[in-house]
């Protein structure tokens, strides 16, 4: 028969240890009659006479004593893992599962996993690297960082740093080709897009908002393979500042239509839930959200 009452157990334990009923009852600052109901449950549970009892002394029966040194065993089990996942809330360790977007996994998360990981060595990190939107609840992974915003309601999402989304190409494109004035223009332009269509429509915001549905010259669902067409000057690209601020700095890169704003994709991590976080998952986001913050560098790239 399961045994699932672990107050009955450890009642039984401490009648053994204590000598008497009435002497457990004082050490577990419960009444007689609790412990007494306790250890008649059990012995019904169980099927036989665990104790023997008289008025002056008490004696484990052949059965019981032979019980009782499994309930210790039982008991001690209990408090181990009592203990293992009372030092599994204080500690990051583990396994941290994460999945971020690929450019920016590369550039920017590996660095500050490794320096993570080497703040703590009991952890170990599984990075899944994907373009790709990945379903927390079916991989099973604790988190994702993700730019955009939270469409999943059963998500939990946290901000992590600023972000925004521009059009660029390189000079040596521009001078080809020309830069164009208005977001009507992107028509007539070679574009790189990120995914599997050939069409895609990019928005802008100014004193109009503007939609417009451009042609891929070059279609690849690879970020950074879209990065290097930009560098290589096959034409323009819209990516996250974080993926071409550096190269906006140094020009290698130079912004198109800077006039014209596109929507902005908040940088965040996502949980599949806010309860009972581990305690890796919540270091983790902590360290990565401060990391990121520092790593802001492109303010003066927006006028470029």
């Amino acid at each position: 028969m399961m045994l699932d009452d672990l107050p009955a157990l450890a009642a039984f334990a401490r009648i053994v240890s204590a000598g008497s009923m009435s002497a457990a009852a004082r050490e577990l600052d419960v009444p007689l009659s609790v412990v007494s109901k306790r250890l008649a449950q059990l012995e019904k549970a169980v099927g036989v006479r665990l104790l023997q009892r008289t008025t002056r002394r008490q004696t484990l029966t052949e059965e019981g004593a032979q019980f009782h040194v499994r309930v210790l065993r039982i008991l001690e089990e209990v408090e181990q893992a009592e203990l293992l996942l009372t030092r599994s809330r204080q500690e990051v360790a583990g396994l941290l599962r994460v999945t971020a977007p690929g450019e920016f996994g590369r550039q920017h998360i590996v660095p500050i996993v490794a320096d993570f990981q080497r703040l703590h060595p009991a952890l170990a990190v599984q990075l899944e690297l994907t373009d790709a939107v990945v379903n927390l609840l079916e991989t099973g992974q604790d988190l994702a960082i993700r730019f955009g915003s939270l469409q999943d309601s059963t998500m939990i999402a946290r901000r992590l740093a600023p972000n925004y989304r521009v059009a660029c190409a390189s000079p040596a494109y521009l001078a080809q080709y020309g830069a164009p004035t208005h977001p009507a223009e992107l028509g007539q332009h070679r574009c790189i897009l990120i995914g599997d269509q050939r069409r895609a429509e990019w928005r802008f915001q100014g004193t109009e908002p503007v939609t417009v549905r451009v042609n891929g010259a070059i279609v690849t669902n690879d970020g950074q393979a879209a990065h290097e067409f930009a560098l290589q000057g096959a034409g323009i690209v819209v990516k996250s500042i974080w993926d071409v601020g550096d190269d906006l700095l140094q020009r290698r890169l130079q912004r198109v239509l800077p006039a014209h704003t596109m929507p902005t994709a908040p940088l965040q991590a996502i949980f599949p839930h806010s309860q009972n976080m581990a305690p890796r998952v919540r270091a983790f986001v902590d360290y990565l959200q401060v990391r990121l913050q520092q790593a802001w560098r492109w303010d003066a790239a927006t006028d470029n």
